[in-house]
């Protein structure tokens, strides 16, 4: 009986989201042209330092993982047991978010950085 009925929920749920952002956005749309408002002549703010924001943030993951990785084998270099287990997920967490939140701080001194030098 489930195994029918997870297409069915899945198939009418994506449905559903598609046709709620459709609905959403022609709202949107109907909204800004009542005020008068072009919704076709949007521009959007330049963002140059998105792919350094990003690319940094990922560096950050990346060093955060290897962190975690040479933590959790030297400190649990034997098999775990399913305390130490918890653990040694803290730590792949905690060097995930502390290295990816460095990589984003470093982005904004770069960009900070440069604005300076701009003005």
């Amino acid at each position: 009986m489930i195994g029918i009925l997870v297409p069915i929920v899945i198939f009418v749920g994506a449905f559903a989201l598609i046709f709620g952002i459709r609905y959403l956005s022609n709202k949107e749309k109907m909204a800004m042209i009542e005020r008068g408002i072009d919704p076709g002549n949007q521009k959007s703010t330049p963002k140059p330092f998105l792919s350094l924001k990003f690319g940094l943030l990922m560096v950050g993951v990346g060093l955060g993982l290897i962190v975690a990785l040479f933590t959790v084998r030297g400190v649990f270099n034997a098999k775990l047991t399913d305390s130490e287990t918890g653990q040694a997920v803290a730590v792949y967490f905690g060097s995930i978010f502390i290295f990816g939140g460095l990589g984003l701080i470093v982005s904004y001194v770069i960009e900070k950085k440069w604005l300076d030098q701009q003005e």
